[in-house]
C-alpha cells in the first residue's frame, strides 16, 4: 500500500576479414560495396564514412585492434542516419522500421487470442508453484550486525540539528529520509522530522506524519538517532524563528561520509543547525557498515505507515484474499506504469494518432515545462521501445502473463494510478483475467477519498526479499526481449510462450540478488542488512545458523 495522499499509487561481433584486395576493388566511384555478386548500396555520407574508417583499419594490422571499437562507432552513426523513426501510419511501420521498434502488440494479441481462450480453465497449478523455489540458501534480517541491538545507553552530547528537505514523489522521499538518518549517525546530529517539498508533477500536500507513523519513527530510532518533531524553541529564536534563515548547505550527489565530515561537520558545530535541501540523493552508495545499518534500520524497521493506512491496507488485502478463493488466497499483484505522466514522460509512440501526440505534446509541457523542446534534444521513440523503456500497457502485461502461464482463473490485482485511456487499454486485460480487481473494486470511494495516486515498486521489492529469505518473489520482465516478442505478429503461441516461461524462470533465478556496489540497499538488502543462513544438523536435530 501507499502513503496517505498517495495510497494504491508500490537484453558476436562479426569476424574480421582476413584477405587483404586491391585498394579498390570492393568499392567504386558511387560508394557503392561489393560483396561476390551482391551490391550494398551505401546511402549516405555517415555509411560511407563509417565503411571507409573500418576498411582502412583493416589494411593495417599495427591498428588492428582497434577494429571494434571503429565498428561499434560506425554501426552508430548508421543507426544514426537511418533512425528509428521514419514516419508511420497508426499501429504500423514503414517496413524500415527495426524490429522492436513499433507498436504492434495489438495485432499479435488478436493473432493469439485464440489459442489462448482455448487455453482456459486448464489445470496449471503455477500460481501455487512459481515461487516455490529450493533455495540453496536462506537469508534473514541481521541489522543487529551492523547496528548493535541495543544501541547507545545513553545517546552522546549532540553536535546540532540536521533539517533536511525531502523531494521528488514517494521513492525519492523514502530514500531521502533513510539518508537523513544515516547522516545523522554519521555527524552525530539530532535530525529533525523531514520536510516534504511540494513538488511540481506530484503536487501533493502531504507531511511526513500523513504518510509515517511519526511516533513509531522517532521510538524505533531511539537508541541510535536522536529524531525531534521541530527544532526547540531557543534555537528558533536564533533564526528569528524563521528556518530559511538557517544556512542551506548545497551538498552535491552522491557526496561521501568524509565530504560530510570535513565539510558539514564545522558547520553544524559552529552554527548549531544546518539545512540541506533539496537533499535526495546527497550520500553516497557505500559508506561504513555501521552507517549502512542505519539506513537498514530506517527502511526496514522504522519507517512504517500512518495508522489510517496500515488499517485500510489491512482490510484490503483481507478482500482481496477472499476474492481468491478458487485459488487458495492466492493472488497476483501487477504493478502498471502507464498512467498518462509515465506515458508522456518516455516519450514512446502507442497507436492513438495524432491524438495521442497531442495529449503528450500538452502533458510534457504541463509537467516539464520545455524538457522537452530544448535546442538539441533529439527524441527517438522507436529507439526507446527497443531499448525496453516504454511503460507496457495493460494488454502486454496481459500477454505476458498469459505467455508464462497463468490462465484466465487467476486473481490479478493491479496497483496502479489513472491509466491512460483505461477503457480502451484495460478491457483485454479484463478479457484475458476476467477475476480482475483494484483499488476502486476493493475499497469504497469513501474509504478511498483522502488518499491520492502514488506508487514505489523498487522499495516493496526491497521489503520482500527482507521478508521472504532473500528472495524477490517479483516478476522483472526482460523489456528488450519483451519488445521484439510483441512486435512479431507472426509469432506462433507455442514459440511466444517458451519464450516468456524462459522469462518467468530466469526471473526467479534473478530473485535471489546481492547488491552490487552501484545498487540501492533499498531494493537490494543483502548483505548490508541481512546475513545469509545455512542448514546444519546438531543431536538435538536440524537448526538453521548463520553463516
Amino acid at each position: 500500500m501507499h502513503g496517505l495522499s498517495r495510497l494504491g499509487n508500490g537484453v558476436s561481433p562479426p569476424s574480421s576479414p582476413r584477405f587483404r584486395h586491391a585498394r579498390n576493388k570492393n568499392t567504386d566511384v558511387s560508394g557503392n560495396f561489393h560483396s561476390g555478386n551482391c551490391q550494398v548500396k551505401l546511402q549516405n555520407f555517415a555509411e560511407k564514412l563509417g565503411f571507409m574508417i573500418v576498411s582502412a583499419v583493416y589494411r593495417r594490422r599495427g591498428v588492428l585492434l582497434f577494429a571494434p571499437l571503429l565498428y561499434i562507432s560506425g554501426m552508430l552513426l548508421y543507426m544514426g542516419a537511418l533512425g528509428f523513426d521514419a514516419s508511420r501510419t497508426s499501429g504500423g511501420g514503414t517496413g524500415l522500421d527495426p524490429i522492436g521498434s513499433v507498436y504492434r502488440s495489438p495485432q499479435v494479441f488478436e493473432k493469439l487470442w485464440p489459442l489462448m481462450d482455448a487455453e482456459n480453465n486448464g489445470s496449471s497449478n503455477l500460481l501455487t508453484n512459481v515461487w516455490n523455489l529450493k533455495l540453496h540458501q536462506v537469508w534473514k534480517p541481521c541489522i543487529a550486525h551492523t547496528v548493535s541491538q541495543e544501541g547507545f545507553a545513553e545517546l552522546p552530547k549532540s553536535n546540532g540539528y540536521l533539517i533536511i528537505e525531502a523531494n521528488g514523489g514517494l521513492n525519492q522521499q523514502r530514500l531521502s529520509i533513510c539518508d537523513a538518518v544515516a547522516v545523522a549517525g554519521l555527524l552525530n546530529a539530532t535530525l529533525v522530522i523531514p520536510i516534504f517539498h511540494l513538488n511540481s508533477v506530484w503536487r501533493d500536500s502531504s507531511k511526513f506524519c500523513d504518510i509515517f507513523d511519526e511516533d513509531f519513527f522517532i521510538y524505533a530510532l531511539r537508541n541510535h538517532v536522536k529524531v525531534v518533531r521541530q527544532l526547540p524553541e531557543d534555537m528558533l529564536l536564533k533564526f528569528d524563528n524563521n528556518i530559511s534563515r538557517i544556512v542551506n548547505l548545497r551538498v552535491k550527489a552522491w557526496s561521501s561520509p568524509t565530504y560530510y565530515l570535513l565539510k558539514v561537520l564545522p558547520k553544524l558545530k559552529e552554527l548549531g543547525a544546518v539545512r540541506i535541501a533539496p537533499f535526495s540523493n546527497r550520500l553516497a552508495h557505500s559508506v561504513p557498515p555501521n552507517i549502512q545499518g542505519l539506513r537498514c534500520l530506517c527502511n526496514f524497521e522504522a519507517l512504517r505507515f500512518s495508522e489510517p493506512i496500515r488499517m485500510l491496507a489491512a482490510k484490503m488485502v483481507d478482500r482481496m484474499v477472499k476474492k481468491s478463493s478458487k485459488t487458495s488466497g492466492r493472488y497476483v499483484s501487477v504493478h502498471i506504469r502507464f498512467e498518462e505522466d509515465m506515458v508522456a514522460f518516455s516519450c514512446c509512440i502507442y497507436d492513438g494518432g495524432e491524438e495521442e501526440k497531442h495529449e503528450m505534446d500538452i502533458a510534457r509541457e504541463r509537467s516539464w515545462r520545455g524538457k522537452f523542446r530544448r535546442r538539441g534534444r533529439v527524441i527517438r521513440p522507436g529507439a526507446n521501445r527497443v531499448d525496453g523503456k516504454c511503460p507496457l500497457t495493460p494488454l502486454e502485461v496481459g500477454m505476458m502473463l498469459r505467455g508464462m502461464g497463468f490462465e484466465n482463473n487467476t486473481s490479478l490485482y493491479v496497483a496502479a494510478g489513472k491509466i491512460y485511456k483505461a477503457e480502451k487499454y484495460m478491457t483485454p486485460l479484463k478479457q484475458m483475467f476476467p477475476r480482475l480487481e483494484s483499488k476502486d473494486t476493493l475499497a469504497s470511494t469513501e474509504e478511498l477519498a483522502p488518499f491520492e495516486g502514488g506508487n514505489f515498486p523498487h522499495f516493496l521489492v526491497g521489503h520482500r526479499r527482507y521478508l521472504y529469505e532473500g528472495h524477490a518473489k517479483t516478476i522483472k520482465p526482460d523489456k528488450r526481449k519483451l519488445a521484439l516478442l510483441f512486435d512479431s505478429p507472426d509469432i506462433r503461441w507455442n514459440d511466444f510462450k517458451s519464450q516468456l516461461q524462459d522469462m518467468l524462470h530466469h526471473s526467479d533465478t534473478k530473485g535471489v540478488e546481492l547488491k552490487k556496489p552501484s545498487s540501492s540497499l533499498y531494493t537490494f538488502p543483502m548483505p548490508d542488512c541481512m546475513c545469509k543462513h545455512a542448514d546444519v544438523k546438531s543431536a538435538s536435530g536440524n537448526r538453521r545458523r548463520l553463516v
